[in-house]
């Protein structure tokens, strides 16, 4: 079988995983909190047992050896990652709607275990605790659970978390972060984990503020994404005319080569 086969065969299988990328990231375009996935390539080189062998030495011999050397270059994806960058702000007007501006992560209790989470979509239940939309605990300051006493009429969030029923102070949203988000694994619902035996340290958000009554949007570029669909879906059909014509060849060469000819 011709090189050609195997070469457009992983190129295509690679548009197919960025396509698949991609569709999620167009899916989640309205998910408060959403972060894009964007994949990385780079050139794997396929040798062959000649290849090692360097330039000759003339002391040795005087003319290259053949075959000569011939590295082959494959694009295949390299890692696939997270964009944390900052998406816009939605003004929704609800009091429970907070969106953070700069670093850092509200921090959830599920069945649990603390994640992390840029969605700032927040009800209460019917106790009063402040959950996420499916019924996770949000959690304040030293993980403590954040109540609303029964009755309260206006509750204001500061811009560093604080929580006020009317006049008194019922907790401080706990907004924290990792040393390296290389860390951090989605899990859904815009939340994530650190990954199994990652080094990352949690820490203290810094640089930030609570923006109440407003609701991060998903930094997902929906023109940007379409032309990246676009592409991957012509090269995919690129791909599989090389397939096509490389059958037709192999397909000629087994049935006309070696032909009896009169």
């Amino acid at each position: 079988m011709q090189q050609s086969m195997y070469s457009a065969l992983f190129g295509a299988l690679t548009n197919e995983h960025r396509m698949n990328n991609i569709a999620n990231n167009l899916a989640n375009v309205n998910t408060s909190g959403y972060k894009r996935d964007v994949l990385a390539f780079q050139d794997t080189f396929a040798k062959f047992a000649h290849d090692m062998v360097m330039e000759p030495i003339l002391s040795v011999r005087s003319e290259k050896l053949f075959p000569e050397p011939q590295h082959l270059a494959k694009t295949r994806i390299a890692t696939s990652k997270t964009d944390f960058s900052q998406g816009s702000m939605k003004f929704t007007g609800n009091p429970l709607d907070v969106a953070i501006a700069g670093d850092g992560f509200f921090k959830i209790n599920s069945n649990g275990e603390e994640l992390f989470t840029r969605s700032g979509h927040f009800v209460l239940n019917n106790e009063g605790m402040l959950v996420t939309p499916n019924g996770h605990p949000v959690l304040g300051a030293g993980g403590a659970e954040i109540t609303i006493p029964a009755g309260t009429g206006r509750i204001t969030i500061g811009v560093d978390g604080s929580i006020y029923a009317d006049e008194d102070m019922v907790g401080q949203l706990q907004v924290s972060t990792v040393d390296d988000l290389t860390a951090l694994q989605k899990v859904g619902h815009s939340a994530y984990r650190l990954r199994a035996n990652a080094e990352a340290v949690e820490e203290g958000a810094a640089n930030f503020s609570v923006e109440q009554g407003y609701l991060e949007s998903a930094n997902v570029q929906v023109v940007y994404e379409m032309v990246n669909m676009i592409e991957a879906h012509r090269q995919f059909d690129a791909y599989q005319k090389v397939m096509q014509t490389t059958d037709t060849l192999d397909r000629d060469a087994v049935s006309k080569v070696g032909k009896a000819r009169v």
